[in-house]
């Protein structure tokens, strides 16, 4: 079955970030949004974002996505998308009764956002993502668990719940009271449990991923190969061919035997929490962190594009793609490149910019939209 192209036909934003009411409607293609800086291009992303699972690519908080000069608590997103050849209206927001809250509605029904998937995927890459290979684990391990999150909705909460888990574990080795060791080993065997589901859903995108980047960068010059590896505790024994139950049995030992090591230190000395993402330039056999800037944001753009294609073989939908300052840290060859996959993949791209000139290459095939004060102006 071939993937169905999805595509954002209108948005309509109310009281969300510098936007009071904003409406872009017929909106063709991809989208290309230039203007100055804080002209409200990345605010619009954002409230794309708000329509996948989680806090959106800024991961901020509710409160900060309200119009501060509204005095109000509340802001609502709306979109008409089509998938499929069927158009679904979806909107998210919260209500100033709720500021709490953030609630769903499809098509006028009341929903929730681990419902979004159902509907449409969306992946993102933002300026923020520019120094992951430069940064900490942990960067890393956010970036990489979106687009895991793209593959396995349940992703989530399995990082969630180990993460609850071994904070209560930690919790009660570093107190001073005494420790009930059957409440420690139902710990431990949490930890285990949702951990070892974390690290096999991460091993397994990786995998997947892997031959699309290798396919994407073929005889592509402007895009050099990435290779990727998850490394980690449990994603090591999983490599290493044990089925997950026998590698709960193994965590669950490594986490008894390290409690005196854990409680002196104050933290976790194994499991999921300590994995890493690693890429390689193959070309240069080089690992990301020691390429220049421009190679890296290359690297990244690669690798995003794959879990686009990766995203459109396993749902059979086509996701939709925000590349916030795309054009930054890449020369013109490989932003051409970039354009002419996006055209061939048949996405819907939001890209923003402050120079128009920088996307040329899409004349004639994307919507360009001059952003200014929070206002459209379709050129």
């Amino acid at each position: 079955m071939t993937p169905q192209p999805s595509s954002i036909n209108s948005i309509s934003l109310h009281n969300f970030r510098s936007y009071e009411d904003a409406t872009l409607a017929s909106i063709a293609g991809s989208v290309v949004l230039t203007g100055p800086n804080g002209a409200g291009k990345t605010n619009l992303l954002e409230a794309v974002s708000l329509f996948a699972p989680g806090r959106g690519m800024r991961s901020a908080s509710l409160a900060e996505m309200v119009n501060d000069s509204s005095g109000k608590r509340d802001f609502a997103i709306s979109i008409n998308m089509s998938a499929a050849d069927t158009d679904t209206q979806i909107g998210t927001g919260v209500a100033a009764a709720s500021p709490g809250k953030r609630s769903v509605r499809v098509n006028g029904v009341a929903a929730m956002i681990a419902d979004f998937p159902s509907y449409m995927s969306v992946l993102w890459l933002t300026p923020a993502q520019d120094r992951i290979f430069m940064e900490g684990a942990s960067d890393r391990r956010r970036f990489f668990d979106r687009l895991v999150l793209g593959l396995f909705p349940d992703h989530a909460g399995h990082v969630a719940r180990y993460e609850h888990a071994m904070r209560e574990r930690m919790k009660l080795l570093t107190s001073d009271g005494t420790i009930d060791p059957a409440w420690l080993s139902a710990l431990e065997a949490r930890v285990a449990e949702h951990g070892v589901a974390a690290a096999a859903a991460r091993r397994e995108t990786a995998l997947a991923l892997q031959p699309l980047i290798d396919a994407q960068t073929d005889g592509l010059s402007a895009f050099p190969r990435a290779a990727l590896a998850v490394l980690g505790d449990f994603e090591n024994l999983l490599a290493k061919g044990l089925p997950a139950l026998a590698v709960e049995d193994v965590a669950r030992g490594a986490l008894a035997s390290r409690r005196t090591n854990d409680a002196s230190t104050g933290r976790a000395s194994y499991g999921p929490g300590r994995t890493d993402v690693h890429v390689t330039h193959c070309g240069k056999g080089q690992s990301a962190d020691r390429c220049s800037t421009g190679e890296q944001k290359a690297l990244l753009v690669a690798i995003i594009l794959a879990h686009a294609q990766l995203i459109a073989s396993r749902l059979k939908r086509m996701p939709i793609i925000l590349l916030d300052e795309i054009a930054a840290h890449l020369d013109a060859d490989r932003r051409h490149a970039l354009f002419e996959i996006i055209m061939h993949l048949g996405v819907q791209a939001w890209m923003t910019g402050t120079d128009r000139s920088l996307f040329s290459g899409l004349d004639g095939m994307a919507s360009f939209i001059r952003v200014n004060n929070a206002q459209f102006n379709v050129e």
